[in-house]
């Protein structure tokens, strides 16, 4: 078990962390805002579960080999950025109706979660982040190194989890006065789609 302290220590830690806008709040508030709550949930829930994915791999040792490795943190550095910025091209060209139907979604809830986790599995600093991160707070004389982590892990994942969801409900609102409105609504795939453009050369431009 992770003692009282510790625990306490790594939650305030986290909370203060995850509330901080990074690339998943603003790749869950883009989808929340063009395409609704939904999406902006399913976001939320996709980068959740490329965290469980990284938790996993801190746990069996896998992300070490990343860190030890320049040419495999490269590629996975950077076929991240591109799905990203595919992404971001994808929805600066797409066309969108000057006079949606109300409740039609520019994007899946189920698409926006399989999207979501393949950006964040394939962010290789998530990877070296977990491997960082987690082991500061593991103590060997509290029991089982390997449950320890998974349970921080599990802990960093339901905090984030909550974080985005709290995002994508307040950008929620917006997002519906922005698909009502023909103007905002022309320009709405660019400004979403430059986000994911910038995200990805942001991963891109990332030091091991």
């Amino acid at each position: 078990m992770i003692d009282h302290s510790t625990l306490i220590t790594y939650l305030a830690v986290v909370l203060g962390f995850v509330f901080i806008p990074g690339p998943a709040t603003l790749l869950t508030v883009a989808r929340a805002t063009s395409s609704g709550i939904r999406a902006g949930i399913a976001t939320g829930a996709g980068v959740a579960a490329g965290d469980v994915f990284h938790t996993v791999m801190a746990m069996v040792g896998i992300s070490a080999i990343i860190a030890a490795s320049a040419v495999l943190f490269s590629i996975i550095k950077y076929a991240g950025a591109a799905y990203l910025v595919y992404l971001g091209i994808r929805a600066m060209i797409e066309k969108t109706p000057a006079h949606p139907v109300a409740g039609t979604l520019a994007i899946s809830a189920g698409k926006a979660f399989r999207q979501a986790v393949l950006t964040e599995i394939l962010n290789p600093k998530t990877a070296l982040f977990f491997l960082a991160f987690l082991p500061q707070f593991v103590r060997p004389e509290n029991g089982s190194v390997m449950l320890q982590l998974f349970t921080l892990g599990i802990i960093f994942v339901v905090l984030g989890l909550f974080s985005t969801v709290v995002f994508a409900l307040s950008a929620s609102g917006l997002g519906r006065f922005l698909r009502r409105n023909p103007t905002v609504l022309k320009w709405q795939g660019k400004i979403v789609g430059g986000i994911y453009c910038a995200l990805g050369v942001r991963l891109a431009l990332q030091q091991r």
